[in-house]
């Protein structure tokens, strides 16, 4: 990042012209900048950040891509005068003259329904915010949950799945808490406020109060005003949300409740209980410690869940629960000394798996005929490896009925390139199946779940 010069150049240049008059060298102005310069301009500083920091946060925004803001400037676009373009962010952050432009609204679809509003910074307020996680992030992490897992460096949901399904065996209840609008309706009093629990650093402080406060810009651009809320989209945002329920609920439920479990993901926590009244008194103690958070529990989707099995043959109203896109519900266990039984146990959701089957629509693999089958496969298998990777590490044969369809998307693909196949579905699907057994490790699929397309 290029030093300017611009505070006080007259004093630069007759101190290099008195050097050079002793006979010292100064070094070449090739982007790089002499180190007494950096710490006079860093001396006029309000904030001691350094240029460093700003460029390991340009790295990690880099690294997760993204896309444009309010300015509609790319990553791309904010490269084309990168070093010019990080001096003036570290120079105004540094003086406290960094204001964040107003974030872009974006609706996407949700998993049950409905839209989900993202707010997209643009790629120099990310970066900005980049610099805040990489400081704020070391003091707070030590300090929180172990079982906090959302957007955590070391955890993953997996992991949070992984604990639920041990402890809905040792237990037989749980709350499947639902917050409504949880990054929607932060309280950003209470979110500065938890933060000056781990900091006091007034730069940080400074620019998460203007972070909260920065407009929201909508498609008609129209700029509204938030009162509450931290966008999500924002480099900032997740971090800022475990701070709020570490205090709020992780470390309240660690000294009021030691020995009632949970798992938490952001804003998904599942709650483990012993019986039916300690689960409907707890609930109740929660949703009022949530309302003086301000916050509320979602009326419909907040239950009381029975983890029935073959060893606990009762009955209740609910007796399966969503949870990081799987559905924990009795299923049938195959076991490996033994008959079946059943067991409380997690596989990939319905809700996952129409999103699944939505994006394979989405492909329209039948338009993709000036393409051969191996291209297709190469193109496709980053995604499916994904999709087996993550919803496959629980009950992976309920993952089969999905990955039909794909089979079928295929056999489109088939009808459409090939005139001979284009009435004739079954023996496209044959055709596809010979294919499949002369090379079965051609989509993940066929060789990770033996999904294969029969060969007649």
């Amino acid at each position: 990042m290029r030093d300017t010069g611009a505070e006080q150049p007259v004093v630069a240049k007759k101190s290099v012209k008195a050097d050079r008059a002793k006979g010292l060298r100064h070094p070449a102005r090739n982007g790089s900048q002499p180190q007494g310069r950096e710490e006079l301009s860093g001396q006029a500083k309000s904030f001691s950040i350094s240029k460093m920091a700003v460029w390991e946060a340009y790295s990690d925004v880099k690294a997760n891509k993204g896309a444009a803001g309010v300015d509609s400037k790319s990553l791309d676009d904010f490269e084309q005068d990168l070093k010019n373009n990080l001096y003036k962010l570290w120079n105004r952050m540094s003086s406290g003259t960094y204001f964040p432009k107003p974030v872009r609204r974006v609706e996407i679809p949700k998993a049950g329904g409905g839209m989900r509003q993202l707010g997209i910074p643009t790629v120099e307020d990310r970066i900005a915010q980049a610099v805040a996680k990489k400081y704020l992030e070391p003091l707070v992490e030590p300090r929180f949950h172990r079982d906090s897992y959302g957007y955590r460096p070391g955890k993953s949901a997996l992991d949070a799945v992984e604990v639920t399904r041990r402890r809905c065996w040792q237990y037989d209840w749980v709350i499947d808490l639902d917050i409504r609008g949880f990054f929607d309706n932060l309280d950003h009093a209470l979110v500065l406020r938890a933060v000056r629990r781990f900091t006091s650093e007034k730069w940080v402080l400074l620019y998460i109060d203007r972070w909260l406060k920065v407009p929201v810009q909508k498609e008609d651009g129209e700029l509204e005003t938030r009162e509450k809320g931290t966008p999500q989209g924002g480099v900032i945002s997740p971090l800022l949300a475990n701070i709020f329920m570490h205090l709020a609920f992780d470390d309240w439920m660690k000294t009021c409740h030691p020995q009632t479990p949970f798992a938490r993901y952001a804003d998904d926590v599942i709650v483990h209980c012993r019986t039916l009244e300690e689960t409907r008194s707890l609930l109740a103690v929660i949703k009022s410690r949530l309302v003086r958070c301000l916050l509320e529990l979602h009326p419909s989707k907040t239950k009381i869940v029975y983890c029935k099995d073959g060893k606990r043959p009762g009955h209740y109203v609910d007796e399966a629960f969503d949870f990081l896109g799987y559905t924990f519900r009795p299923r049938r266990v195959w076991s490996r000394s033994g008959p079946t039984f059943i067991g409380f146990n997690p596989a990939v959701s319905r809700k996952a798996e129409k999103v699944m089957s939505r994006k394979m629509r989405a492909w329209r693999l039948g338009l993709w005929t000036g393409r051969e089958l191996c291209d297709i496969a190469d193109a496709l298998n980053p995604v499916i490896r994904g999709w087996i990777r993550y919803y496959g590490r629980f009950y992976r044969s309920a993952l089969r009925r999905v990955f039909h369809h794909l089979n079928h998307c295929l056999a489109r693909w088939v009808m459409r390139k090939y005139k001979k196949f284009s009435r004739h579905r079954k023996r496209a699907i044959y055709w596809l199946g010979r294919v499949a057994s002369r090379e079965p490790n051609l989509f993940a699929h066929w060789k990770d779940l033996g999904v294969r397309p029969t060969a007649g």
